[in-house]
C-alpha cells in the first residue's frame, strides 16, 4: 500500500486483535473532534463491512483498514505498537500533524 508504515510489532497487535475478537480486521479512521479538532479511533470489522475506496494491508491472519475518508490526513503516518509496564497502545507518528495534544489521541492540521 505504501500510504503507511505499520511496524512488525504493530502488525502483530493487528493478528492478535483479530483472533482475540474473532472478526477479520482492525479499523483506523480520523474524525472530527479530540481537543486538537482531528482523533483517531479504533475499531473492528469484517470483510462485509470493508469500503471499496478503504485501504486494506493483509496479513493473512488479520488486516488492517484505512477508513477511505481519513486516508488524506494519515499518508506518510508509522503505526507502532509500544510495550510499556503500565500499558500497551498503538502509537501513530503522523508527519501531517501540525500539532497532537498529550493524550496522542487527537491531533491537528
Amino acid at each position: 500500500m505504501g500510504m503507511i508504515t505499520i511496524t512488525d510489532s504493530a502488525k502483530q497487535q493487528v493478528i492478535d486483535l483479530c483472533n482475540e475478537h474473532k472478526t477479520d480486521a482492525v479499523k483506523l479512521q480520523v474524525n472530527g473532534g479530540g481537543c486538537s479538532g482531528f482523533k483517531y479511533e479504533w475499531g473492528f470489522v469484517n470483510d462485509a463491512e470493508i469500503q471499496k475506496n478503504d485501504e486494506v494491508m493483509d496479513f493473512n491472519k488479520g488486516k488492517l483498514v484505512i477508513d477511505g475518508a481519513s486516508v488524506f490526513y494519515i499518508a506518510g503516518t508509522e503505526v507502532d505498537y509500544v510495550r510499556e509496564v503500565f500499558g500497551s497502545h498503538f502509537e501513530i507518528k503522523n508527519p501531517t500533524a501540525k500539532s497532537s495534544c498529550g493524550c496522542g489521541d487527537s491531533f491537528s492540521v
